[in-house]
């Protein structure tokens, strides 16, 4: 399977996507729009997935590759790639179908429970996740669901926490695939983010986590392999050998 990522930031990498990926054999590519590289065609690749970044959604006018990325990401839904979006991602995601994106009411930063929704109990993206579990957040805004999208997850700071569009387009508010190395990065990074509130924790709760890393390493790789499920499904897999258009990005 051929996998290609867009990446927004350089402290905000695959993490634990690409350890996966590596160790299911699939060839990894990527987009670091940062560089001004241009998006690949839709036929160069299988499965995508959308990271994160501290840009919001709709900061066109500060990032003019935003606009690009969205029709890339809208084009690949209509292809039916299998797509998973992170944080920014996500909100890349609902917009590109029609969703909103705006400023969440609690800033939500570190470690927070997320509790499943009844409809992640029915999706096979979801399947063998717990009722409830610990991630890691790092996020001011949020996504209001686009229509044929299903919410999957939950929390107290932030009721849009995953949704499931069309059964092969998977959006995450929250990270699974930081692993401890890419939180360090965060707290170096993101350090002006660090406002106190109910659901922003002190670095020293945030670091040292491996526990909590292996759990959230464990519900990603589920999710990963169902997605990569749906790249070996007919429907999917006559996409793969056509050529499509290639997206440039307009740089700043």
């Amino acid at each position: 399977m051929r996998l290609h990522y867009i990446q927004h930031v350089p402290f905000e990498t695959l993490g634990l996507i690409e350890a996966w990926a590596r160790e299911k054999g699939h060839t990894v590519t990527g987009t670091k729009v940062y560089e001004q590289a241009s998006l690949p065609a839709l036929g160069d690749f299988d499965m995508a997935v959308v990271l994160g970044g501290p840009m919001g959604a709709n900061d066109e006018r500060l990032y003019p590759w935003l606009s690009a990325e969205k029709a890339w990401i809208a084009a690949a839904i209509r292809q039916k790639k299998p797509l998973l979006g992170i944080c920014l991602g996500a909100q890349l995601i609902a917009e590109a179908v029609g969703g909103k994106v705006r400023q969440n009411y609690y800033r939500e930063i570190g470690w927070f429970p997320v509790e499943l929704a009844e409809a992640a109990k029915h999706s096979p993206l979801f399947r063998g996740f717990p009722d409830r579990f610990v991630p890691f957040h790092w996020h001011g805004d949020t996504f209001e669901l686009p229509d044929r999208a299903v919410r999957t997850a939950s929390s107290k700071g932030c009721p849009n926490q995953a949704f499931v569009y069309e059964d092969y387009v998977v959006g995450l508010q929250f990270h699974l695939e930081m692993d401890e190395a890419g939180i360090s990065r965060m707290l170096k990074h993101g350090k002006d983010d660090l406002i106190q509130g109910p659901y922003v924790q002190k670095p020293e709760e945030m670091a040292d986590r491996a526990e909590l890393v292996n759990e959230a390493k464990a519900m990603l790789h589920t999710l990963l392999d169902a997605l990569e499920r749906r790249c070996s499904e007919t429907e999917y897999r006559r996409f793969a050998s056509g050529k499509g258009q290639v997206y440039p990005i307009i740089g700043d």
